[in-house]
């Protein structure tokens, strides 16, 4: 069983029944019943089609729901003439269901677990062993969100900003389960970039080949976080980056900036350098410039401080922190950095202690809670 292929096909079925007059919401309950019928019976005998079989098996689960709700009778005669099986159509109509799953209506972890599970293909089970959730509460999540969508129809274009917010916040939730959500990210974000030639998707997608590529080299063999600057270069995927690059130069060629363009132009920069040593931190403040024009973002700026203390020294970099709301995430830990920079080993210690109390994850915590150690111990005369 091929189950890579059904992944791909369920997003492209769906929409066919949408297509035909199917309400999202059944119409994708159907195509998961549909799904485990085919589980069921193409390991004997598998179809020449697998796209008409599935939208075949699809329609009429649809329409034995349709037929067995007595309140729906007028759209069951609407309905009743089923299509002869034979090859499915040709359209596509997967980008609406990338916009659909997007919708604004829905909130942040609604919008990434309905993404998943209709243009994704994941099973509801898959989808909570990846955020290690119970079934039940995933099922919940979803079947309120499909609710949420069940009367919206595709009459205009979708908004591919919120699409793209949905498929970087699916691929920031990191690893859990028996299913790599950044790697599900970059899949569905290569579908997106096949379905339409935006700048930006291709901006995303660069910006997440460029992150991927340096996965390997993240942790060490204790699962212990390891700073970009003392990472072993060599462990990068230098496949995946120069994929990143190339998609990001095609983007960049548009000459329509966004801001996932400009963060992918940051982390190529990083890429590029085969040592930290060499990385170009005056180019790169400048891509931090039409970050924060692009965006404003608090984030951009805190990013940008780190980036001014490289290039200009820690007493620039913290003179740019001032600037900045000390209540923001990992404000403290960027200032406990740049203070060791500057040669201040007492202050950057306590604010290394206290950016782990506030870290976000167990690792990033151990590892400001180290960084807090072993400035202690050279205080103190330690060895190492």
């Amino acid at each position: 069983m091929d189950e890579a292929l059904l992944r791909t096909l369920t997003p492209a079925v769906t929409s066919v029944l949408v297509r035909r007059g199917a309400d999202f919401a059944t119409a994708e309950d159907a195509v998961q019943d549909a799904l485990v019928e085919a589980v069921r019976v193409w390991p004997d005998d598998p179809p020449r089609d697998a796209k008409g079989w599935l939208v075949t098996v699809a329609w009429r689960k649809f329409l034995d729901v349709t037929r067995a709700e007595t309140a729906r009778r007028d759209r069951e005669l609407r309905l009743e003439s089923e299509p002869e099986p034979g090859p499915a159509e040709a359209g596509d109509d997967t980008l609406q269901l990338y916009f659909l799953c997007a919708h604004p209506s829905l909130s942040p972890a609604a919008a990434v677990a309905l993404t998943l599970r209709a243009v994704g293909g994941l099973t509801t089970r898959q989808i909570a062993q990846a955020y290690l959730v119970p079934e039940a509460t995933m099922a919940q999540r979803i079947s309120r969100a499909k609710r949420t969508v069940a009367g919206v129809r595709f009459t205009r274009h979708g908004d591919v900003a919120t699409v793209l917010r949905v498929l970087y916040l699916v691929f920031n939730e990191g690893y859990g389960g028996n299913i790599d959500l950044a790697a599900e990210a970059i899949r569905l974000t290569r579908r997106l970039a096949a379905q339409t030639h935006h700048e930006e998707v291709a901006g995303l997608l660069a910006l997440m080949l460029l992150h991927h590529a340096r996965r390997p080299a993240r942790t060490d063999p204790d699962g212990r976080l390891v700073p970009l600057a003392e990472q072993d270069r060599g462990r990068w995927d230098t496949r995946l980056i120069a994929e990143g690059v190339d998609v990001l130069q095609a983007a960049l060629a548009r000459d329509r900036l966004g801001e996932y363009q400009a963060q992918a132009a940051i982390a190529a920069l990083h890429a590029d350098a085969r040592t930290a040593e060499e990385t170009d931190w005056v180019q790169i403040v400048e891509w931090y410039d039409e970050l924060v024009r692009l965006t404003g973002s608090p984030v951009a700026r805190l990013n940008r401080a780190v980036a001014v203390g490289e290039a200009n020294g820690p007493r620039a970099g913290l003179t740019a922190l001032a600037e900045l709301d000390p209540a923001l995430p990992r404000h403290t830990a960027v200032a406990a950095y740049l203070h060791e920079r500057d040669g201040d080993p007492v202050t950057a210690a306590r604010l290394y202690a206290e950016a782990a109390r506030s870290a976000a994850s167990l690792p990033e915590r151990e590892h400001l809670t180290r960084q807090a150690a072993r400035l202690n111990a050279q205080l103190r005369g330690e060895p190492g």
